[in-house]
């Protein structure tokens, strides 16, 4: 149950209730022998330093025994004499108090480490979604006369969807068109491309009215279309039987 030597002696000490700075030398080398008999006894396993250490009680158990040597004078400059003061004990009391020093230490660590232990973490997560969302102001580092100048911007915008105009649009009707068609046909010998009839600048309307214009000419039987391909130019020809000469729109009201 003990960690060594120094820590049996501070157990014995504690017991005794002593003080470590006067250890009754002969007391606490009784004791020690005790412990140390009753582990051979119980025939556990003694370590080393466990029987340095008793030596080392032993021999200053005897020291303290021994009468203190006479003063000598040395021949030399300075006298030297053996210091009066001098005990066996110091040595080991500076050992022991050191121990209890880092045993302390080693004791709160032991504490910190149970109380971390009862503390469970967790690893990081992204808590961004729980910030709540600021709206930011929108109107934020304007002053009146940015606001001003918004205002002015907006009364001439308006002004200007004020404004009305007239589109005149020109209209041109099928039957006119179909006019057209058969008379630009007599001039080109009786057979037209139909991308011929369309213009680079002619409007959807115009297109849409000269595709209504030749569908009637066909359903008349006036003229003739056909492909020499498929998706190839659509070919306009002018009936053989000459019914483009006699031809009239005024039945087409549109």
């Amino acid at each position: 149950m003990f960690e060594g030597p120094l820590d049996l002696l501070l157990h014995l000490i504690d017991k005794s209730e002593v003080d470590i700075y006067n250890i009754p030398i002969k007391e606490i080398t009784d004791q020690y022998m005790a412990y140390i008999g009753d582990m051979q006894e119980l025939e556990l396993e003694i370590t080393s330093e466990f029987l340095v250490m008793a030596a080392t009680l032993l021999s200053i158990k005897s020291k303290m025994l021994l009468p203190k040597p006479p003063i000598i004078e040395m021949d030399y400059d300075d006298d030297y004499m053996l210091d009066e003061d001098y005990d066996p004990r110091s040595e080991l009391v500076a050992k022991l108090i050191e121990y209890r020093k880092y045993k302390a230490i080693a004791d709160h660590l032991r504490d910190k480490e149970l109380e971390r232990s009862l503390i469970y973490t967790r690893e990081p997560e992204d808590l961004t979604p729980y910030i709540p969302h600021k709206i930011e102001n929108p109107v934020k580092g304007l002053n009146v006369a940015d606001l001003v100048h918004a205002f002015q911007k907006a009364l001439r915008r308006m002004t200007s969807r004020n404004m009305i105009a007239k589109i005149r649009k020109d209209e041109i009707s099928v039957k006119d068109r179909m006019k057209e068609v058969v008379l630009w046909l007599e001039q080109a010998g009786g057979k037209l491309l139909f991308s011929k009839l369309i213009d680079e600048d002619m409007s959807r309307e115009g297109i849409v009215t000269t595709f209504l214009a030749l569908l009637e000419l066909m359903k008349v039987k006036v003229v003739i279309c056909y492909q020499h391909r498929l998706f190839e130019e659509i070919v306009i020809q002018a009936r053989e039987d000459g019914t483009a000469d006699g031809f009239t729109a005024d039945e087409i009201s549109y």
